[in-house]
């Protein structure tokens, strides 16, 4: 869906040999240690994933009152959730969330570098840092979401936001009709890292 934003392979590969590099250099200076690595690594890949995020657009699907409160006091309402301590670290200091409607579809960007909510949706995927994406999805966010299939009624509001080291956005998608009698496990699964973006709609998998 993002491919046309994407790192050439080679590129991807080049930077991938970079990091594995100054981690080698990092190691064998002292400076860190492989156990280091290893505890960063796991951390984000089961404490800061997009699973926390999941957790938050379903309980604002299927509760008005914190689908209400999540707009207005982001942190204070995700504070209410059985979520992994430190979520307010690393990239969570100022977490906001803005929710879609039916007349304003919301798109997160970061014009700066790649500022990402990392406790609500984990590590950013490699096209969110493409500069193109940053810039045409700034300039003309309308053509870029019908490019990467999110085709949208000509009344429907487009707002961008910019995250920064001030806020760290994220949007709570609409709620896909028919699912009125959907579990919270069966909604989650309608729920992807690029839906609360807003480079996508929650829906199944295509």
């Amino acid at each position: 869906m993002t491919d046309q934003f994407a790192y050439p392979p080679d590129r991807e590969e080049a930077s991938a040999k970079k990091v594995a590099a100054l981690e080698a250099l990092l190691i064998e200076k002292g400076v860190i240690t492989a156990q280091t690595v290893d505890k960063v690594l796991a951390y984000f890949e089961t404490e800061m994933t997009p699973l926390n995020g999941k957790k938050i657009v379903v309980k604002a699907w299927t509760d008005p009152a914190f689908a209400e409160k999540v707009v207005l006091d982001t942190p204070a309402a995700i504070a209410e959730l059985d979520l992994p301590d430190g979520m307010a670290g690393a990239e969570g200091e100022h977490l906001q969330a803005v929710a879609n409607t039916s007349g304003v579809h919301n798109l997160v960007i970061c014009t700066l570098c790649s500022c990402f909510p990392w406790p609500v949706l984990g590590l950013p995927p490699y096209w969110y840092k493409d500069p193109t994406f940053r810039s045409r999805a700034a300039r003309e966010p309308r053509k870029v979401l019908a490019e990467v299939g999110v085709d949208l009624p000509p009344d429907t509001e487009i707002k961008v936001w910019d995250s920064s080291g001030h806020s760290r956005w994220f949007v709570i998608p609409e709620r896909p009709a028919g699912t009125e009698d959907f579990t919270d496990e069966m909604l989650m699964d309608l729920v992807t890292t690029e839906a609360m973006i807003g480079v996508a709609l929650a829906g199944p998998a295509s």
